[in-house]
């Protein structure tokens, strides 16, 4: 009935093939028709990424191992949480191509949206250096997929996420701090933090959100002062139409609380929140939230393409043809990709090189035990770390 739901696919729907472009289903009928249906090698690739990024970050594999699942399919793939590069294979399915050919729309869909905000999370994780980041964007986009976008948030860098529902995913505790709402049916900041403090149980920090009704400066002196010792951050998040030189009123907020001797209370930032952002408040901010920068974060442009057929290389102009290695030396950080022969590679730095392109399932049974949320993001973390932006 009209009305009586959300616009949203289900995942019976999905694992049904129903979330797939009418063109698969057209040539899915075509072949059934002749009788042809080749085993093939298809490979998942993205020839450039977006806004200038140097590189990515590989996420939506859990979700590609539930799409794919009990097909007779075999799949190799770069682990969850691989810094990628332009031109490199991350996926090759190997199988009939009608056992999967109406999966194409779904399976990029779950890759190109969660890599391109694990990404993001990255960028943002790497500028943000020791600082609290929070994902703050679930109100930017559609409900249904919040978890799934925050759970990317958190595996590309975010230290939290502040939905309920996206906090059971990643096996967290949601983080966040208070509504305007509050403030304004309380008639007051302090009355606001008061009441907080008086309500929520002692093991949430106590940060007061100062940006509603008066100048930030005499708002975040008058809470420190009530607060003392309680007070362990205040949050700005000014609006842009109130906000002027967003740095000044954080120096100023950071100078007056210093010259009460309530220099400790951290600084946190949000509202629009982005890169260039990061880069010019890190000396006076302790942790930001992040929304829309995250949320809506620029896809990553996978195609999938067949580059083998009965097992012989071939595919469309533009696409490397032939089933491909993709090496990486853990030495110096080299990387290579050369045709699917099974050889040992050695880097110029004299080390051997290790396929990053690896079994991943096996007639649709998933090889190894998926990593958790916080496995993940520890990966990239580790990755992130020794590359730069």
């Amino acid at each position: 009935m009209k009305g009586k739901t959300f616009h949203g696919s289900n995942p019976e729907e999905i694992k049904e093939g129903k979330i797939t472009d009418v063109y698969f289903l057209r040539a899915k009928r075509i072949l059934e028709a002749k009788g042809i249906n080749p085993l093939v090698k298809a490979e998942v690739i993205a020839k450039e990424l977006p806004s200038g990024w140097k590189w990515g970050v590989l996420a939506g594999i859990e979700e590609l191992s539930h799409l794919l699942e009990d097909l007779p399919l075999n799949v190799r793939a770069m682990n969850e949480g691989t810094v990628f590069y332009p031109e490199e294979p991350v996926v090759e399915i190997e199988g009939k191509y009608l056992d999967f050919c109406v999966y194409e729309t779904s399976l990029l869909g779950l890759l190109c949206q969660a890599s391109g905000i694990a990404t993001k999370s990255a960028r943002l994780r790497k500028l943000a250096g020791d600082r609290l980041l929070v994902s703050f964007g679930a109100r930017r986009i559609h409900p249904l997929i919040a978890p799934m976008v925050e759970r990317n948030a958190f595996i590309g860098g975010c230290d939290g996420v502040a939905v309920i529902k996206s906090a059971e995913i990643i096996g967290e505790d949601p983080m966040g701090t208070m509504p305007h709402a509050l403030i304004l049916i309380l008639g007051s900041t302090i009355s606001a933090v008061k009441a907080f403090d008086e309500i929520i149980e002692p093991a949430v920090k106590r940060v007061a959100l100062i940006d509603t009704l008066q100048d930030e400066k005499f708002e975040a002196i008058e809470v420190a002062e009530e607060m003392g010792e309680k007070l362990y951050a205040i949050r700005l998040d000014t609006p842009s139409s109130r906000r002027g030189n967003f740095r000044k009123i954080i120096e100023e907020v950071k100078w007056e609380l210093s010259l009460r001797g309530k220099g400790n209370i951290k600084i946190f930032v949000s509202g629009g929140i982005d890169e260039d952002d990061i880069v010019q408040l890190n000396d006076l901010v302790d942790a930001y939230g992040i929304g829309t920068s995250i949320s809506n974060a620029p896809v990553i442009d996978f195609s999938l393409d067949i580059v083998e057929i009965e097992g012989k290389p071939f595919s469309k102009r533009g696409k490397l043809s032939g089933s491909k290695r993709v090496l990486k030396c853990y030495e110096c950080g080299r990387r290579k990709i050369i045709p699917n022969r099974n050889y040992e590679v050695i880097c110029e730095c004299g080390s051997r090189m290790e396929d990053i392109l690896i079994p991943f399932m096996e007639r649709g049974r998933v090889l190894k035990e998926l990593p958790s949320p916080e496995r993940i993001r520890t990966y990239v973390l580790e990755q992130i770390g020794k590359i730069p932006l």
